[in-house]
């Protein structure tokens, strides 16, 4: 109780706690912001002066075509699609009948023309000794000749003989594939069996053929040994004329020497062309595309498979504004959208001399129309250092990558 004398006072009244304001929250958290915000485009500011890099880019690789050399049926093919290989390793096997006997062939005239040229060198010998011992030498000469004409007979009959029995051969074949094919439709012989007879039919066409070639090569034989005889006898008229007919002689033989050499040069091209039905690989790498079974026809420059080899690297696209800081040799690093996971080390090789507009189908023309200018792209070669790694996707021509050049 107040004294006396003494007024009471009035309590003010208690006001209400106003809660804590969130200023300094907000404005910790916009320092955050902005510190993040100025950490991120000075880190882009200084990677931009540092690195270099485009998402213009894919693999490129020099994809090898493989095509036959000789027209003929594939006997074997021995690799599959995406099959590895390695250099010289042997892809496709060719039928190689037709030319052995090509080859064959050759070798027979040949063996004609040295023939020939020996009776030449014999004949020169002959002519030498007709200008001191007289006609009875001519004479040998005659009958020399006239023993090379009945043996080169004598061949035309066993060759004849060899055309008949293959000829007969093919018939009988013929004659099978055509029963064999009416015997298919009732489903009484198997496919399989109808291919082989159509197999042992081509077989005995191209004996047919190799026996008609082996009997021009007799009758051949017979004309250039009837030609020896006529030339014998000639001579033989002309013993006392020997001087002359030594140097003709001597002329023939050096006219069958420069036939040897060509006959020589045709037998080692019917090797070449014998060897061509071997297809090998020319480098390590990926069968691709392949296009070609047994049995098949094949025609000169037909492609039948592609190699893609080991060795791939980048073309990176970048604007030739950023040209000015990319040099070759600096290093690069890539990322391929087949394992983005992983990074590969590689380095610039070269740069394109022009944009590559400038090299499409149908490069702009600027002095045509309204211009507008437009920043161009230039292909920039990056070779990748690492090893291929069999255990990630095969790296092929056409993937996307992303490429990143350090150029400071």
């Amino acid at each position: 109780m107040p004294g006396a004398g003494e007024t009471a006072k009035e309590t003010p009244p208690k006001r209400p706690k106003r809660p804590l304001t969130r200023r300094p929250t907000v404005l910790i958290f916009a320092a955050v912001v902005l510190g993040l915000g100025a950490f991120f485009v000075v880190r882009r500011v200084i990677r931009s002066r540092t690195y270099q890099s485009t998402d213009d880019a894919f693999v490129d690789a020099h994809v090898v075509s493989v095509s036959p050399r000789v027209a003929s049926y594939a006997l074997r093919v021995l690799v599959d699609d995406n099959a590895h290989v390695n250099e010289g390793q042997l892809l496709v096997e060719l039928d190689p009948r037709d030319l052995q006997a090509k080859l064959n062939e050759a070798r027979a005239n040949l063996a004609a023309a040295q023939a020939q040229h020996s009776a030449a060198a014999i004949n020169v010998h002959v002519v030498a000794k007709t200008s001191n011992a007289g006609v009875s030498q001519a004479e040998a000469g005659v009958a020399t000749a006239r023993s090379a004409a009945d043996a080169a007979r004598s061949q035309i009959g066993a060759a004849q003989a060899e055309r008949i029995a293959a000829e007969a051969e093919a018939t009988r074949t013929g004659s099978d594939v055509q029963r064999y094919q009416q015997l298919l439709r009732t489903s009484a012989v198997s496919r399989q069996q109808t291919e082989n007879a159509v197999t042992a039919h081509r077989a005995a066409n191209a004996n047919v053929n190799a026996a008609i070639k082996n009997q021009q090569a007799a009758e051949a034989a017979l004309r250039q040994a009837e030609a020896q005889v006529s030339e014998a006898e000639a001579k033989l008229a002309q013993a006392r004329a020997a001087p002359d007919q030594i140097a003709a002689s001597r002329a023939q033989a050096k006219q069958v020497e420069a036939q040897i050499g060509q006959l020589e040069a045709a037998v080692r091209l019917a090797e070449l062309q014998l060897s061509y039905t071997k297809i090998y690989a020319s480098t390590n790498g990926r069968v691709t595309r392949k296009n070609v079974e047994p049995g098949e026809y094949l025609e000169v420059g037909q492609r039948i498979l592609s190699l893609v080899p080991d060795q791939v690297w980048v073309v990176a696209n970048f604007k030739e504004t950023q040209l000015k800081v990319i040099r070759r040799g600096q290093s690069a690093t890539v990322t391929f959208d087949a394992y983005p996971n992983r990074v590969f080390h590689g380095h610039v090789e070269s740069i394109q001399a022009g944009s590559g507009a400038a090299f499409s189908l149908l490069p702009p023309e600027n002095a045509t129309g309204n211009f507008v200018k437009v920043v161009q792209r230039v292909p920039v070669k990056i070779v990748i250092d690492d090893k291929p790694d069999p255990a990630h996707v095969v790296l092929g021509p056409g993937m996307s990558a992303i490429p990143t050049v350090k150029v400071r």
